[in-house]
């Protein structure tokens, strides 16, 4: 049987096909033990623990989902509607503004903090830092009563919980190039996005089993009419995220420290960061990839933002069958990103996302358009299958065109470009919504990011193959 190793190659311009690949075993294994590696695995790294390190890193998506789906989308936003804010109209007005501001705060901290760490190392520290706030921030929304004075309280948490979730993101993301190479880098995200998927599956049927059902064992806990029960799903999804995101801190490997200090990290970063965006006409494929991510990012960020507030008002569904929902989106996602890797890796990331994106439009207008519960659930649920692959394509063909050395400061400005107009969504939506008094009119906006999105895409070359 023949053996295969994962190996560090040191990058030099231009750079060849990813950093990091499967080697066939002997002269090639040798001669790739003799180079000193510049990324984030030393040279001496086995097929075994090579293995490990990519499954604990796709692993992180697991954990970080549960956040996400169970705070931001299905549960605790719909009970901040229904039962925190005055109305259902006014509570998702202050939602967008709160998602809009976090948007902004991503924003501008994404690419700065992503220059420092390039210039500094190692990436696993800020995850753990982000990830901790996330965690605690995410627990601390148990306190959150079903009272109008409670209202500010949870939008602070939930807004200040949103940044740190992101920027975590911003450094995981960034260690995706270090893992594989090119020819690999699709499946890998598509990997991790449906084991996201999975983990929002998985904690979705954990609150509903638990908490949210009538039958559930935790019920008990509402005894005063607090709906303490739902409150408490903020807690599991803190601990969730907590616990499930450690076998990336044991096992994934970490680039070196630098040899700066961090006073000297953060000069050199700021002066980096200042440098590329002087100088980023000259990477063109980058620039039209953020741009078109940063229509579309808008589109996803507003829809999962939104997607329970919308079934919710609009359909009449409780939390039980906005959960359940949930739950199918989560498993059709998963299994779409899944699959959609090895397209993404065969047919390359740029069709890839296309195929999705068109295919989101279409299925989006069905949705802003039908009266049908029972269509809203059969649209939703093939909705589920192409919103992962365009996620996933989209973080592997920046890590297909990203310079080595400057990943977290390129993933910062991916961070950037989905963020920096990020509030733009939420803000046309809760307008619309507003304007209009109507949440279906607020959610067919959501359309017109995603036609952007497409656009600007038909501008990006991809790479040789």
């Amino acid at each position: 049987m023949r053996r295969r190793f994962w190996c560090a190659r040191r990058r030099r311009r231009p750079p060849p096909d990813g950093a990091f690949g499967f080697v066939k075993a002997g002269a090639a294994w040798q001669s790739c033990a003799m180079q000193a590696p510049d990324r984030t695995a030393p040279a001496r790294f086995g097929e075994r623990a090579a293995r490990r390190g990519v499954f604990a890193w796709c692993f992180y998506d697991f954990a970080q989902s549960a956040f996400g789906t169970i705070v931001t989308t299905f549960i605790f936003a719909p009970y901040f509607i229904r039962a925190v804010a005055p109305d259902a109209t006014e509570g998702t007005v202050l939602w967008g503004h709160m998602t809009s501001i976090a948007a902004f705060c991503v924003a501008v901290a994404s690419p700065i903090l992503g220059s420092i760490a390039d210039r500094g190392g190692r990436r696993k520290p800020w995850i753990a830092t982000f990830t901790a706030v996330t965690a605690v921030l995410s627990c601390g929304l148990y306190f959150v009563a079903p009272e109008p004075e409670t209202v500010w309280p949870a939008l602070i948490l939930v807004g200040a919980a949103l940044v740190s979730s992101e920027l975590a993101w911003v450094f995981y993301n960034s260690m995706l190039p270090g893992l594989a190479s090119r020819e690999r880098v699709g499946r890998i995200s598509g990997w991790a996005w449906g084991l996201g998927y999975a983990g929002g599956m998985l904690s979705l049927i954990a609150a509903l089993v638990f908490f949210v059902r009538e039958d559930a064992p935790l019920k008990f806990l509402d005894s005063d009419g607090g709906l303490q029960s739902v409150r408490a799903t903020a807690v599991l999804a803190g601990l969730w995220f907590a616990l499930f995101s450690l076998p990336l801190f044991l096992f994934t490997q970490d680039r070196p420290k630098g040899p700066l200090p961090m006073r000297g990290a953060i000069f050199s970063g700021l002066r980096t960061l200042a440098a590329t965006l002087r100088n980023l006409g000259q990477h063109r494929n980058i620039v039209w990839l953020l741009v078109s991510w940063l229509f579309s990012a808008n589109g996803f960020g507003t829809l999962f933002a939104f997607a329970g507030v919308y079934a919710a008002g609009t359909f009449g569904m409780g939390l039980d069958e906005i959960t359940l929902l949930a739950i199918g989106v989560n498993l059709t996602a998963g299994i779409g990103a899944a699959t959609f890797g090895w397209i993404d890796d065969r047919l390359g990331p740029k069709k890839t996302i296309l195929l999705a994106l068109v295919a989101l439009l279409a299925i989006g207008t069905l949705l802003v358009a039908t009266t049908d519960k029972t269509v809203f659930w059969a649209g939703g649920l093939a909705l589920g299958v192409f919103i992962g692959p365009a996620q996933s394509a989209s973080r592997s063909f920046m890590a297909r065109l990203v310079p080595e050395g400057m990943e977290a400061q390129m993933f910062g400005l991916y961070s950037l470009s989905g963020r920096v107009t990020a509030f733009i969504g939420p803000l046309v939506l809760a307008l619309v919504t507003q304007a209009y008094d109507s949440q279906r009119a607020g959610m067919a906006s959501i359309l017109g990011f995603f036609v952007l999105g497409i656009a600007a895409l038909l501008f990006v070359r991809e790479p040789p193959r």
